[in-house]
């Protein structure tokens, strides 16, 4: 069995759209899991510019998985203990949460193997 490694990562501007509107981050912050390959997240890493609260959202075919909430100008790593399969064919995307107008920057970290 071969164990790819991936990562979605990268530091990117946003402004929110509510907290009841996850948005897409960027496009670059997405990826199609080949068919026939199971994915499974590992960890997440963030960090947050901004004056508050923002939440990034990990979304499988557009329907979130987990919420990383990453404090004012803080920062967060969080290993996932509880790790699941995601087949082959889904697409996996980080999505932003946050209040309406509030711009900032992120840092973003999320590791992930293939096999």
């Amino acid at each position: 069995m071969i164990i790819q490694n991936l990562f979605l990562q990268g530091i990117y501007h946003f402004e929110g759209a509510g907290l009841d509107k996850p948005v897409p981050l960027h496009a670059e912050l997405s990826h199609f899991v080949p068919d026939g390959v199971i994915n499974q997240t590992l960890y997440f890493r963030g960090g947050n510019s901004s004056p508050e609260l923002i939440t990034v959202v990990l979304m499988r075919d557009r329907i979130p998985m987990r919420y990383f909430p990453i404090g004012a100008k803080s920062d967060v790593h969080i290993p996932l203990r509880v790790v699941e399969d995601t087949e082959g064919g889904s697409v996996i995307e980080l999505f932003i949460v946050a209040p309406i107008g509030l711009r900032g920057h992120v840092v973003v970290d999320l590791g992930m193997v293939e096999h």
